[in-house]
């Protein structure tokens, strides 16, 4: 008999089909069957499961990725130490409030300091640099003469040539939403930080599983009945919940989530990671617009120490704060804090964390907290803005608002502070005198005259102010101080000038395309005919500079500003000659910093290192040099520029120092007096002051009546140094008689100290020192 087995499994396979189907419509009747409810049920439960899936997506990508946006730390620089260094007693006092270090009668712990006339005894600050650890030391410190005379280590016992003290913190790079805060680990610590805390907020946060039940219902309780109490429902893993994830509106939607999401976490997470991540979330204040969270940033913030040296009554008072920054402020209402403080210590008695008398010893201790901060968040706006637009050109701008830097600028705090108090002043008074209703406006920067360090900027009349920086944004007439620039190229042809040639300082007009014509004038109106080169620049003539100008050529003198450090194209018109070009006080400090160098050109920068978070060296900002111009040159013109502070437009410097003291620069003055130049320098700074109104009204100030003024009041109290004869090889100073342009003798009246490159110098006495060759 043959088999026929495809019919079988065509059978087969046909009954299983019908047997699918019937079972298929059973099912899909007895559903249809149903009461809608249920359909209902099962539909929101399938969501249900699917948001919680996805909130514990999120909890787990965020709790274990990176958890917090670390802001930037931006420092000002470490002030250094060592015996000759030139420092008064009055300004390292001012130093140490600024560092916010406090007066002890004997100093015992970091950051506290006694002072006896001319000595102080003080406890520094350990401190991770770039280069090394600057351990905490205990310094024997005396002063003499305005100088540190001797550095000793008194633990040790042992004379020292170097210190470094804690860099003082000026700011930050915050996220947009402005939170700031120190990362710890719950080792480092206080036990009786976290005790208290729990003692407080969540007595049971061992024991549950996310929600505590018992608590939200002795929460409601206390709600109804409104007897008071210290405990709330949340738990601290529904409160860390709260602020790492949801908004403090207040909605069931918002508590619902609250309740799934501390669950969740409880499952994925021991106890001890949610009281950490809690530690450094926790909300505790505001500096300005910066957030404090943390106990690791309050700690610094209130009590200016690391968290792991808190006593008793300061882990009493972080904790009394958590329940309201705002209500509990330390400063506004102190009185609340301190009741709330004690009231922690009591539980924490009554609970067995601490013995009465513990309690009893600290409720008698005041606050603690620090009552006059130097210093808040970005105190220096427009050197801030400079350190941001630096950092961008290495850094994303994600990297610079949350891995946490630690950037080490060059800002000095004592020379800003200087350069405010004066601009603040001296600006007041000019405005008055002038009748300008407050309009007056002040640019500022001060720059390290051996290494271009920006040491201080201001860009309003207002310290403090972030608004328009007009350090690096008012682009401005320059005037008469590119005049140096058009000289130095006159210079650098030793050949043909030195200081003594003569230059035609006659009327002059210049056609330019279109029949205009331009005729400029002397700041006098006088025409001075002939006079030697020298001469036309220390008293900024104008037609002789423009007639000297046009000799030398637009091509020579745009090279002369880019080697100098101009970086923008040069217009080749006659009016540049008269500085009708728009500079910022930045690009003119960069400029006079290669005259103030000696012809080095170094860029200006305002960021020393880069740190990651964890301190480790990121990037370093080394200075770059080059030689641009020749230094025999520079020598040449600073003797000049020499001879404008004590015969020419920048004479008015005497009313501030004395004669001996020997400073460069050149005023600027723009057309119908609407912008005051001053730039200058010693042996030590070189400053920038710009004066105008931003709506460009005539402020009826020259570049002598004006800036220059607040340059000389500026540089005095930085007791700037006056300048180092010339030791340029080649170069020869003679002193000049100003009548017969030949080197004068003592007897001769009115001689003027000019520099010559060697061959260049006249060869003969003036007829007031004998004659003769000499």
């Amino acid at each position: 008999m043959v088999r026929r087995p495809t019919r079988k499994r065509k059978s087969t396979v046909q009954q299983q089909n019908k047997r699918y189907s019937r079972t298929k419509s059973r099912i899909k009747n007895r559903l249809l069957r149903w009461p809608h409810w249920r359909k209902t049920v099962i539909g929101l439960a399938v969501l249900f499961l699917a948001y919680v899936v996805f909130l514990d997506v999120v909890i787990r990508v965020s709790f274990e990725g990176k958890r917090w946006a670390l802001p930037a730390h931006v420092y000002a620089r470490p002030l250094e130490l060592y015996p000759g260094v030139r420092l008064s007693p009055s300004q390292f006092n001012q130093e140490l409030e600024r560092l916010g270090y406090r007066y002890a009668y004997r100093p015992t712990e970091p950051g506290t300091f006694a002072r006896q006339d001319d000595r102080f005894y003080l406890i520094t600050r350990s401190f991770q640099f770039w280069d090394s650890k600057e351990p905490s030391r205990q310094l024997d410190i005396h002063f003499a003469d305005g100088r540190l005379e001797s550095l000793r280590d008194a633990s040790l016992d042992k004379e020292l040539t170097l210190a470094r003290m804690d860099p003082p913190r000026i700011g930050g790079i915050y996220p947009a939403h402005h939170e700031d805060r120190i990362l710890v680990q719950l080792k480092d610590t206080p036990p009786l930080l976290g005790q208290a805390l729990i003692v407080v907020e969540d007595r049971n946060f061992y024991s549950h599983i996310g929600l505590d039940p018992r608590a939200i219902a002795r929460a409601l309780w206390v709600n109804l009945t409104g007897s008071g109490g210290l405990q709330g429902g949340s738990t601290l893993t529904q409160q860390l919940v709260k602020n790492f994830f949801l908004s403090n509106a207040r909605s069931l939607w918002r508590k619902a989530n609250e309740a799934i999401m501390a669950l969740l976490l409880e499952w994925h997470y021991d106890k001890n990671e949610i009281l950490e991540a809690y530690f450094n979330e926790v909300y505790l204040g505001q500096d300005g617009n910066r957030a404090i969270h943390g106990f690791g940033l309050a700690s610094r913030f209130y009590f200016d120490k690391p968290i792991e040296r808190l006593t008793l009554p300061e882990v009493a008072v972080m904790v009394a704060m958590i329940r309201g920054p705002g209500y509990y402020h330390p400063y506004r209402h102190p009185g609340r804090l301190l009741e709330r403080r004690n009231l922690v210590l009591d539980l924490m008695a009554q609970q067995g964390v601490i013995r009465q008398s513990q309690a009893l010893s600290a409720k008698q201790s005041a606050l603690g907290v620090i009552q006059d901060r130097t210093t808040s968040a970005n105190s220096y706006p427009a050197f801030m803005d400079l350190v941001r637009r630096q950092l961008k050109e290495d850094y994303r701008e994600k990297d610079l608002t949350s891995e946490g830097l630690r950037i080490f600028t060059t800002l000095d705090p004592s020379v800003q502070v200087t350069v405010e108090e004066t601009v603040k002043q001296q600006v007041k008074a000019l405005d008055r005198q002038r009748g300008l209703n407050d309009q007056l406006q002040s640019a500022v920067v001060i720059t390290s005259t051996t290494n271009g360090e920006v040491l201080a900027m201001l860009g309003d009349r207002k310290p403090g102010y972030a608004g328009f920086n007009r350090v690096l944004d008012a682009q401005r007439p320059v005037g008469s101080l590119l005049k140096p620039a058009i000289y130095l190229t006159a210079i650098e042809k030793a050949r043909q000038y030195n200081l003594l040639s003569l230059i035609d300082d006659a009327a002059i007009t210049l056609k330019a395309q279109g029949g205009v014509t331009w005729s400029p004038k002397n700041y006098d109106g006088q025409s001075h005919g002939e006079v030697p080169l020298y001469r036309a620049l220390v008293n900024s003539y104008n037609l002789a500079t423009v007639r000297l100008g046009m000799k030398l050529g637009f091509e020579a003198i745009e090279d002369t500003l880019h080697r100098l450090g101009i970086n923008k194209s040069i217009p080749p018109y006659p009016s540049m000659l008269l500085g009708a070009i728009e500079l910022t006080p930045l690009e003119i400090a960069q400029m006079y910093q290669t005259l103030a160098s000696g012809g080095f050109r170094t860029p200006l920068r305002a960021i020393r290192e880069v740190m990651t978070a964890d301190g480790k060296p990121l990037q370093r900002y080394p200075i770059h040099i080059e030689q641009t111009v020749d230094g025999k040159s520079i020598a040449v013109l600073t003797s000049a520029m020499q001879e404008i502070m004590r015969s020419g437009t920048g004479k008015g410097v005497r009313q501030f120092f004395p004669e001996d003291v020997e400073l460069a620069g050149k005023t600027g003055t723009t057309d119908e007096l609407r912008d005051s130049w001053f730039a200058g320098f010693g042996s030590d700074y070189l400053g920038i002051v710009w004066l105008g109104t931003d709506d460009n009204q005539p402020i009826h100030l020259t570049g002598g009546s004006g800036a220059l003024v607040v340059w000389s009041d500026m540089m005095r109290r930085l007791q700037t140094q006056s300048l180092l004869p010339s030791a340029a090889e080649g170069v020869e100073v003679l002193p000049i008689d100003p009548e017969s342009l030949l080197v004068a003798g003592y007897s001769c009246s009115g001689k003027v100290n000019l520099a010559f490159v060697k061959g260049t110098a006249p060869e003969y006495y003036a007829p007031c020192a004998g004659g003769g060759k000499r």
